[in-house]
């Protein structure tokens, strides 16, 4: 029934509407009623669908079999309409990796057009999020190139509170008060928006990275949590919506080495949008030049493309391939 696919080391369940009502979770007809009613059914779509089978969990493994789960297309023809509901039953605004996923699951139903599509990604915090999607080969490699649009940056466009203005490389950045308590050298951020809120933590020094294991750990888990979800199950603080998190370093010239820590999610392998936002953020403080960038996670490497005018960054292009797991 739920069809699961790796792109970069994350891993997303996909499903059709359909599926999920004959499986006896009534579902609206529109991916737009859906949003708005998701407190009445994600969480049980996400035990139907990610929970782990009853003694089958590996051992250290996360709680969840997937990083997610996409419900769609609700359309037999695009526009296509989808929902990327998180593991704790929030809805995502955007995710490069779900989205790269679904546009192969598209194409694997023979619905993908040569062409590409437009993917609609609605939610329950505004308007849908639309990503254009198109096959293409990168290196030898069939995937898809998703334009991700502008992005916008600073506290603003994330709608963060209680931060402080601080130098970083001659720009101005941001010092969030509840990373730089969990770790000193956490205390220049860029807040990014490309769809959805991100914060990228800038370091000077590889070791100041922190692991997957290490942010699935305690006290470091409870920390990041508090920063990353809204409330109830985080503290807001500082987006009350929540907030992405990812930590980046220099390592070569447009080459960039992160880690991700999702709102609704928790560590992960890799996040297209995160990288995305990491590569706006490296941008944006001189570390990199608008073209190629490649940001290196644990779960593979993200190519993004960077496209500016003067002194502004106008568009994003991320591309991603998926596999269907056996």
């Amino acid at each position: 029934m739920t069809q699961f696919y790796d792109a970069r080391g994350n891993i997303y369940g996909v499903i059709s509407p359909q599926a999920l009502s004959d499986a006896g979770i009534a579902l609206p007809a529109s991916a737009t009623e859906c949003a708005s009613s998701r407190q009445s059914w994600s969480e049980a779509a996400i035990k139907l669908c990610c929970d782990w089978p009853e003694d089958q969990r590996p051992a250290n493994s996360k709680s969840h079999r997937s990083d997610g789960l996409l419900i769609g297309p609700f359309q037999t023809s695009p526009p296509f309409d989808v929902l990327i509901v998180n593991t704790d039953g929030t809805l995502a605004e955007r995710s490069g990796n779900g989205l790269t996923i679904f546009s192969q699951a598209l194409t694997e139903q023979g619905l993908m057009p040569e062409e590409g599509a437009l993917l609609r990604v609605h939610h329950d915090k505004g308007e849908a999020v639309k990503t254009s999607v198109k096959p293409a080969a990168v290196e030898g490699v069939q995937g898809f190139w998703l334009d991700l649009g502008q992005p916008d940056f600073g506290p603003r466009a994330v709608a963060a509170q209680n931060v402080e203005s601080v130098d970083f490389n001659g720009h101005d950045v941001s010092q969030v008060k509840p990373l730089a308590t969990l770790d000193p050298a956490w205390s220049h951020s860029q807040f990014v928006r490309i769809g959805n809120p991100h914060c990228v933590t800038l370091l000077d020094d590889r070791a100041a990275l922190p692991s997957n294991q290490q942010m699935r750990e305690s006290p470091l888990n409870e920390g990041l949590t508090a920063i990353a979800y809204a409330m109830p199950t985080g503290a807001g603080d500082p987006c009350p919506a929540g907030v992405n998190l990812q930590w980046a370093v220099l390592e070569s010239p447009q080459k960039i080495l992160a880690r991700v820590f999702e709102r609704g999610e928790g560590p992960t392998a890799s996040s297209g949008t995160s990288a995305s936002a990491v590569a706006c953020a490296a941008w944006r403080v001189g570390w990199v030049a608008a073209g190629e960038v490649q940001v290196v996670m644990p779960g593979g490497t993200a190519p993004i493309l960077l496209e500016a005018a003067g002194a502004e960054l106008v568009r994003v292009r991320l591309f991603g391939a998926a596999r269907l797991m056996g």
